[in-house]
């Protein structure tokens, strides 16, 4: 007896892959909610939205008319306004060039206040020196001088950066080739020491109450910033005042730098080399205290015998 082959039943449809994913299915087939498919519906049928009633209309068209005529008046006012406006602007451009030429006169009477006070200091310096008046005003940077001397020049080394580190690290100024201010008064201090009689570094004049500090990234000579280079000019004798400068210890000091951070330098000898006069000078004596005459401000008050201006 021969075998039927089983019967397989065709059973429910195979599900959808999304069948899962039941509630993006019905988002994505349903993007619109019915309630505005709905009023969209209602909203074409009735002419697309636009009022059907007299009064409607009438009040849409008051509103329009209101707009272009709040519209229409500023750009009147604004029409009206523009002479006045223009005017005050004028106005205040003079009053600003005014104010502007009256401080630029304040500024250059300033100067020459400062240039009469600096003279007559000159003069009486000079003419209570006594017999030594002439060197004292020239010690004190009263004068301005000229004389065979060096010109050395130092700057900063090349491809030099606002950033960094290194050993040279410190306050107030950030990259190791840098030329800083304890640079500057070594220098100074070994030009005086080998010998120089004047001293002016960028054309601004020391004096025994100079002084060389740092401002930042700037150096400050007096409360004035110098940008590098800084050209440093010495009165005295070039050759000798140059040679006794580079064997000392600030002459090696200044070339370890130039070897170790690219620091430049140069100095050579000058036929001639004109200082101008300090700009300011300060006017004071000392006089030197002797045992027994009870001078000073007490036993700790320095007794140096020297007078500075």
């Amino acid at each position: 007896m021969s075998q039927q082959p089983p019967v397989r039943s065709t059973g429910s449809p195979p599900p959808r892959p999304d069948a899962s994913m039941s509630l993006l299915t019905n988002v994505m087939d349903h993007a619109l909610d019915d309630g505005y498919a709905e009023a969209s519906a209602r909203r074409a049928a009735e002419g697309g939205g636009l009022p059907r009633s007299l009064r409607a209309k009438l009040g849409l068209a008051a509103g329009l008319v209101l707009a272009a005529a709040i519209v229409t008046l500023g750009a009147a006012q604004a029409q009206i306004s523009a002479p006045v406006v223009a005017k005050e602007r004028e106005e205040l451009i003079d009053r600003i060039d005014s104010e502007t030429s009256a401080a630029d006169g304040l500024e250059k009477k300033i100067e020459e206040l400062r240039a009469e006070v600096g003279e007559r200091q000159r003069r009486a310096l000079q003419r209570h020196g006594g017999d030594q008046g002439g060197l004292v005003a020239l010690l004190s940077g009263a004068t301005a001088v000229k004389g065979p001397g060096v010109k050395l020049v130092v700057d900063d080394a090349k491809d030099t950066e606002q950033g960094g580190d290194g050993p040279r690290e410190s306050s107030g100024f950030t990259d190791t080739g840098r030329v800083r201010d304890r640079d500057m008064q070594r220098v100074v201090n070994g030009l005086w020491q080998s010998g120089a009689e004047a001293i002016a570094i960028n054309g601004q004049r020391l004096t025994a109450l100079s002084a060389i500090r740092a401002a930042g990234d700037a150096i400050l000579v007096d409360n004035k910033p110098l940008v590098p280079p800084y050209t440093v000019l010495a009165v005295g004798d070039g050759k000798k005042l140059g040679a006794e400068f580079q064997d000392s210890a600030d002459g090696q000091y200044l070339r370890v730098l130039q070897e170790n951070f690219g620091i430049r330098t140069s100095i050579s000898d000058q036929a001639e080399v004109r200082l101008p006069a300090a700009p300011s000078l300060i006017v004071r004596t000392a006089e030197p205290r002797t045992a027994g005459t009870g001078t000073g401000d007490g036993p700790g008050a320095a007794d140096t015998g020297k007078g500075t201006s």
